[in-house]
Protein backbone atom coordinates (compact mmCIF):
# COMPACT_ATOMS: atom_id res chain seq x y z
CA UNK A 1 0.00 0.00 0.00
CA UNK A 2 1.54 3.37 -0.98
CA UNK A 3 2.46 5.64 1.87
CA UNK A 4 0.41 8.81 2.24
CA UNK A 5 2.32 12.11 2.13
CA UNK A 6 2.72 13.86 5.49
CA UNK A 7 0.20 16.58 6.32
CA UNK A 8 3.01 19.05 7.13
CA UNK A 9 6.61 19.57 6.11
CA UNK A 10 9.43 21.08 8.14
CA UNK A 11 10.44 24.26 6.34
CA UNK A 12 12.66 26.05 8.85
CA UNK A 13 14.55 24.75 11.88
CA UNK A 14 14.54 26.55 15.22
CA UNK A 15 18.01 27.94 14.48
CA UNK A 16 16.94 29.36 11.12
CA UNK A 17 13.90 31.01 12.68
CA UNK A 18 16.10 32.49 15.42
CA UNK A 19 18.41 34.03 12.80
CA UNK A 20 15.44 35.53 10.96
CA UNK A 21 13.87 36.97 14.12
CA UNK A 22 17.11 38.35 15.52
CA UNK A 23 17.99 39.95 12.20
CA UNK A 24 14.48 41.40 11.88
CA UNK A 25 14.64 42.90 15.38
CA UNK A 26 18.04 44.49 14.79
CA UNK A 27 16.95 45.79 11.38
CA UNK A 28 13.83 47.27 12.96
CA UNK A 29 15.92 49.02 15.61
CA UNK A 30 18.24 50.43 12.93
CA UNK A 31 15.35 51.75 10.85
CA UNK A 32 13.50 53.18 13.86
CA UNK A 33 16.56 54.96 15.26
CA UNK A 34 17.48 56.22 11.78
CA UNK A 35 14.02 57.74 11.50
CA UNK A 36 14.45 59.47 14.85
CA UNK A 37 17.88 60.81 13.86
CA UNK A 38 16.90 62.08 10.41
CA UNK A 39 13.26 63.19 10.75
CA UNK A 40 13.04 66.45 12.68
CA UNK A 41 9.57 65.80 14.08
CA UNK A 42 10.62 62.43 15.49
CA UNK A 43 13.93 63.82 16.72
CA UNK A 44 12.15 66.53 18.70
CA UNK A 45 9.55 64.08 20.01
CA UNK A 46 12.03 61.52 21.37
CA UNK A 47 15.03 63.72 22.21
CA UNK A 48 18.14 62.04 23.71
CA UNK A 49 19.86 62.19 20.32
CA UNK A 50 23.22 60.95 21.61
CA UNK A 51 21.61 57.86 23.16
CA UNK A 52 19.57 57.13 20.02
CA UNK A 53 22.72 57.46 17.94
CA UNK A 54 24.57 54.95 20.09
CA UNK A 55 21.67 52.49 19.91
CA UNK A 56 21.71 52.89 16.13
CA UNK A 57 25.45 52.24 15.95
CA UNK A 58 25.36 49.20 18.25
CA UNK A 59 22.39 47.64 16.43
CA UNK A 60 24.09 48.26 13.08
CA UNK A 61 27.34 46.63 14.17
CA UNK A 62 25.38 43.68 15.63
CA UNK A 63 23.25 43.22 12.51
CA UNK A 64 25.52 40.66 10.79
CA UNK A 65 26.03 38.66 14.00
CA UNK A 66 22.90 36.43 13.78
CA UNK A 67 23.84 35.54 10.19
CA UNK A 68 27.39 34.64 11.21
CA UNK A 69 26.07 32.45 14.03
CA UNK A 70 23.60 30.91 11.59
CA UNK A 71 26.50 29.60 9.52
CA UNK A 72 27.14 27.13 12.34
CA UNK A 73 23.87 25.43 11.35
CA UNK A 74 23.93 22.89 8.53
CA UNK A 75 20.31 23.72 7.63
CA UNK A 76 21.07 27.45 7.48
CA UNK A 77 24.10 26.87 5.26
CA UNK A 78 22.01 24.70 2.95
CA UNK A 79 19.36 27.41 2.65
CA UNK A 80 22.03 30.07 2.08
CA UNK A 81 23.24 27.99 -0.86
CA UNK A 82 19.71 27.74 -2.25
CA UNK A 83 19.17 31.49 -1.92
CA UNK A 84 22.42 32.17 -3.75
CA UNK A 85 21.56 30.03 -6.78
CA UNK A 86 19.26 31.13 -9.61
CA UNK A 87 17.80 28.36 -11.78
CA UNK A 88 16.04 28.34 -15.13
CA UNK A 89 12.71 27.93 -13.34
CA UNK A 90 13.43 31.03 -11.28
CA UNK A 91 13.68 33.11 -14.47
CA UNK A 92 10.45 31.53 -15.70
CA UNK A 93 8.80 32.39 -12.39
CA UNK A 94 9.84 36.03 -12.67
CA UNK A 95 8.49 36.34 -16.23
CA UNK A 96 5.23 34.50 -15.59
CA UNK A 97 1.96 36.25 -14.71
CA UNK A 98 0.56 33.00 -13.28
CA UNK A 99 3.60 32.29 -11.15
CA UNK A 100 1.53 31.16 -8.13
CA UNK A 101 -0.58 28.47 -9.84
CA UNK A 102 1.93 25.68 -9.15
CA UNK A 103 2.77 24.92 -12.78
CA UNK A 104 6.37 26.14 -12.40
CA UNK A 105 8.27 23.70 -10.13
CA UNK A 106 9.79 26.19 -7.72
CA UNK A 107 12.40 25.10 -5.19
CA UNK A 108 12.37 25.94 -1.49
CA UNK A 109 12.60 29.67 -2.29
CA UNK A 110 11.06 31.50 -5.21
CA UNK A 111 12.95 34.08 -7.25
CA UNK A 112 11.45 37.02 -5.34
CA UNK A 113 12.62 35.60 -2.01
CA UNK A 114 16.09 35.01 -3.44
CA UNK A 115 16.35 38.57 -4.75
CA UNK A 116 15.17 39.99 -1.42
CA UNK A 117 17.58 37.86 0.63
CA UNK A 118 20.58 38.75 -1.53
CA UNK A 119 19.72 42.45 -1.52
CA UNK A 120 19.32 42.49 2.25
CA UNK A 121 22.60 40.65 2.80
CA UNK A 122 24.47 43.05 0.54
CA UNK A 123 22.73 46.03 2.14
CA UNK A 124 23.65 44.91 5.66
CA UNK A 125 27.37 44.81 4.90
CA UNK A 126 27.20 48.00 2.82
CA UNK A 127 25.52 49.83 5.69
CA UNK A 128 28.01 48.37 8.16
CA UNK A 129 30.99 49.57 6.12
CA UNK A 130 29.63 53.04 5.38
CA UNK A 131 28.38 53.39 8.94
CA UNK A 132 31.83 52.67 10.37
CA UNK A 133 33.32 55.33 8.10
CA UNK A 134 30.69 57.84 9.25
CA UNK A 135 31.10 56.97 12.93
CA UNK A 136 34.89 57.28 12.89
CA UNK A 137 34.98 60.11 10.38
CA UNK A 138 38.32 61.59 11.39
CA UNK A 139 40.15 58.45 10.28
CA UNK A 140 39.11 58.83 6.64
CA UNK A 141 39.60 61.38 3.85
CA UNK A 142 36.77 63.84 3.16
CA UNK A 143 35.94 62.31 -0.24
CA UNK A 144 35.43 58.87 1.33
CA UNK A 145 33.31 60.29 4.15
CA UNK A 146 31.13 62.16 1.67
CA UNK A 147 30.63 59.07 -0.48
CA UNK A 148 29.88 56.89 2.55
CA UNK A 149 27.25 59.34 3.81
CA UNK A 150 25.60 59.49 0.39
CA UNK A 151 25.47 55.69 0.03
CA UNK A 152 24.34 55.16 3.64
CA UNK A 153 21.48 57.64 3.37
CA UNK A 154 20.11 56.44 0.05
CA UNK A 155 20.58 52.76 0.85
CA UNK A 156 18.47 53.26 3.97
CA UNK A 157 15.51 54.29 1.79
CA UNK A 158 15.98 51.22 -0.40
CA UNK A 159 16.14 48.97 2.67
CA UNK A 160 12.98 50.52 4.11
CA UNK A 161 11.15 49.92 0.83
CA UNK A 162 12.32 46.30 0.66
CA UNK A 163 11.45 45.61 4.29
CA UNK A 164 7.95 47.07 3.90
CA UNK A 165 7.49 45.03 0.72
CA UNK A 166 8.70 41.89 2.49
CA UNK A 167 6.26 42.43 5.37
CA UNK A 168 3.42 43.11 2.94
CA UNK A 169 4.10 39.95 0.92
CA UNK A 170 4.47 37.84 4.06
CA UNK A 171 1.13 39.02 5.43
CA UNK A 172 -0.55 38.23 2.12
CA UNK A 173 0.38 34.58 2.58
CA UNK A 174 -0.52 33.35 6.10
CA UNK A 175 0.75 29.85 5.29
CA UNK A 176 4.24 31.18 4.54
CA UNK A 177 4.07 33.33 7.67
CA UNK A 178 3.15 30.28 9.73
CA UNK A 179 6.17 28.48 8.29
CA UNK A 180 8.48 31.14 9.67
CA UNK A 181 6.60 31.30 12.98
CA UNK A 182 6.34 27.55 13.71
CA UNK A 183 8.77 26.01 11.24
CA UNK A 184 6.09 23.90 9.53
CA UNK A 185 3.93 24.39 6.44
CA UNK A 186 1.08 22.34 5.06
CA UNK A 187 2.04 19.89 2.34
CA UNK A 188 -0.72 21.18 0.07
CA UNK A 189 0.67 24.73 0.28
CA UNK A 190 4.21 23.50 -0.36
CA UNK A 191 3.09 21.51 -3.42
CA UNK A 192 1.42 24.59 -4.86
CA UNK A 193 4.00 27.27 -4.03
CA UNK A 194 7.29 25.29 -3.93
CA UNK A 195 6.56 22.14 -5.88
CA UNK A 196 10.12 20.98 -6.57
CA UNK A 197 11.08 21.33 -2.92
CA UNK A 198 7.85 19.70 -1.71
CA UNK A 199 8.37 16.62 -3.90
CA UNK A 200 11.88 16.09 -2.52
CA UNK A 201 10.78 16.62 1.07
CA UNK A 202 7.83 14.22 0.75
CA UNK A 203 10.10 11.52 -0.67
CA UNK A 204 12.68 12.11 2.05
CA UNK A 205 10.00 11.95 4.75
CA UNK A 206 8.59 8.71 3.32
CA UNK A 207 12.05 7.19 3.19
CA UNK A 208 12.69 8.21 6.81
CA UNK A 209 9.41 6.65 7.90
CA UNK A 210 10.28 3.50 6.02
CA UNK A 211 13.46 3.16 8.01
Amino acid sequence: MPKRPPAELLRFTHGERWVHRATAILMGICLATAGILYVDVLSQLFGHRALVEWIHVIAGIALPVPILFGLLSKAFRADAGRLNRFTRNDWKWLRSRQRRDGRIPVGKFNAGQKLNANFQLGAIFTMLGTGIIMRFANAWPVSLRTGATFVHDWMSYAILAMVLGHIYMANRDPYALRGMRTGYVSTSWAQREHKAWAVREIERTKATRGN
